[in-house]
């Protein structure tokens, strides 16, 4: 018997076989064959991870933004970091963390998520403003302050995402090219 890797999309169940977790695999093997199939699942649990997956790529690319633009200004730096890593993590959410390719269009996903996205923004150019004076030009202080703050608002648009943006109540069609 093999593990099934499956997700439903359009209420069609796509399935595939993982390794064959029996007929004399390892512990390991079959260890991992399950947590792969876990991780495919849509419960809350294998959402949040690959959120967190999302949200770590997405904050790379925002550091890299902000690192390379930061002589323009913290400021500026963190708008152009902040847009380019939110459009892309509102994609990966859309398609890979919520499954909801099928469900949700490109531009909703960036209207709406994007929307969630401006309360982070406010958040970091905030902490950027009152802590000026504490971090200075200190370019590690400044990303660890952005990482805290933007962890923290993470939390908060993973659950608002999750029950609204991506939620899997159909509650509008996506529009065929």
């Amino acid at each position: 018997m093999a593990a099934r890797i499956g997700r439903t999309v359009d209420g069609v169940s796509a399935a595939r076989s993982c390794r064959p977790c029996s007929q004399g695999s390892r512990p390991w093997q079959v260890a991992l064959c399950g947590t792969r199939a876990r991780l495919h699942g849509d419960d809350p649990a294998a959402q949040l991870v690959r959120f967190v997956t999302v949200g770590v790529i997405s904050s790379a690319v925002y550091f890299g933004a902000f690192l390379l633009l930061r002589p323009l200004g913290s400021q500026p730096a963190n708008l152009i970091g902040a847009v380019a890593s939110s459009v892309l993590a509102n994609e990966l959410h859309r398609r890979l963390t919520f499954h909801a390719g099928g469900r949700i269009s490109w531009w909703t996903a960036q209207w709406e998520g994007g929307g969630l996205a401006v309360a982070g923004l406010v958040a970091t150019a905030t902490a950027l403003a009152v802590f000026d004076p504490v971090v200075s030009d200190a370019w590690w202080a400044q990303v660890l302050l952005i990482g805290a703050v933007t962890g923290t608002v993470g939390l908060a648009r993973f659950f608002f995402l999750r029950l609204w943006v991506f939620s899997s109540h159909t509650r509008r069609p996506v529009p065929t090219a």
